[in-house]
């Protein structure tokens, strides 16, 4: 539903997005991450046709970015992180004017609007001006202006900043039930909402991908902390040699003891192993502690890789 090659966009000297390349399926909701200025928004500006980029390609439902913008508009709903409203106007005449500007026949546009307004818990505030909400509501006017023409795509930055903890459960809940109908990309950057709602996760630094892959293999990875008093080089050659582990990164010595992160393989966990190799060579341990990978280690890792 969304393919993305090679995306290249330069800002004068600066490298705002450095030759990506993703996808994402029909259905899916992804999540879209990286530290402030690693290209995310600029990313998302160039897929719903704000920007054009520099070089590379990029579609949406088949229809290409910069050949095809109306097209692509056509099928795409996009909430930005600030929402652009008007504050004079009340939120169903809003909602009624942006759908004749997406083309909607009058008959629709009274149907989508009524639904749209109901989906985001917006109903209640249909007959306020748009300038006396609070910035929760406003969220929400955004978010139903997004699904007004039923897109293929709907795009998100940041949909539940500014809500409290009960609006921002229910926005939760909705962009869930999105993937039924619609394939979602979602930038934010509460990773405990990415838990929650997303399938896979995409992680850009300084303008490139580092991070590519499913929730499920993320949780699937396990970490095995090390602390044990021998000699570096020997101990990591050893762990090395162990069955089923995928990694070692040495952490840093203190007073004789080396330490050690160990991520094995298909989650495996191997610390008897380890702690069998470890009485064979005479060496004390000190620390064998496990933990699941999370989405915050990794997207750490990923960031800070680059």
């Amino acid at each position: 539903m969304i393919r993305v090659k090679n995306l290249t966009k330069l800002f004068g000297s600066t490298v705002a997005v450095d030759s990506i390349s993703f996808g994402v399926e029909k259905g899916q909701i992804v999540g879209f991450l990286g530290p402030n200025g690693a290209g995310k928004t600029t990313t998302m500006r160039i897929l719903t046709c704000y920007l054009p980029a520099t070089s590379g390609t990029a579609s949406v439902a088949g229809h290409d970015v910069m050949e095809e913008s109306l097209e692509v508009r056509r099928h795409i709903g996009y909430l930005p992180e600030n929402v652009p409203l008007y504050p004079e106007m009340r939120v169903e005449e809003y909602l009624d004017f942006r759908g004749r500007l997406k083309g909607l026949s009058r008959n629709r546009r009274h149907q989508a609007v009524g639904y749209v307004m109901d989906r985001t818990g917006a109903t209640s505030v249909s007959r306020k001006l748009i300038g006396a909400l609070s910035k929760g509501y406003r969220q929400r006017v955004g978010l139903a202006d997004a699904l007004l023409a039923n897109p293929d795509v709907v795009i998100l930055d940041e949909p539940t900043v500014g809500l409290d903890p009960i609006q921002t459960r229910e926005a939760r809940s909705l962009i869930k039930d999105l993937a039924s109908e619609h394939t979602v990309l979602l930038s934010t950057h509460i990773l405990s909402e990415v838990e929650l709602i997303c399938e896979r996760v995409i992680v850009i630094a300084n303008g490139r991908v580092v991070l590519a892959d499913s929730l499920e293999n993320l949780r699937h990875e396990t970490l095995i902390n090390l602390e044990v008093r021998g000699p570096g080089d020997r101990v990591e050659g050893t762990l090395r040699g162990i069955d089923d582990v995928a990694a070692v990164t040495p952490l840093s010595p203190t007073d004789g003891i080396v330490a050690f992160e160990v991520r094995t393989r298909d989650g495996r966990d191997i610390r008897e192993a380890i702690s069998e190799r470890m009485a064979r060579n005479g060496w004390t341990i000190r620390e064998l502690t496990l933990k699941r990978r999370t989405l915050e280690d990794a997207f750490v890792e990923a960031a800070l890789s680059r």
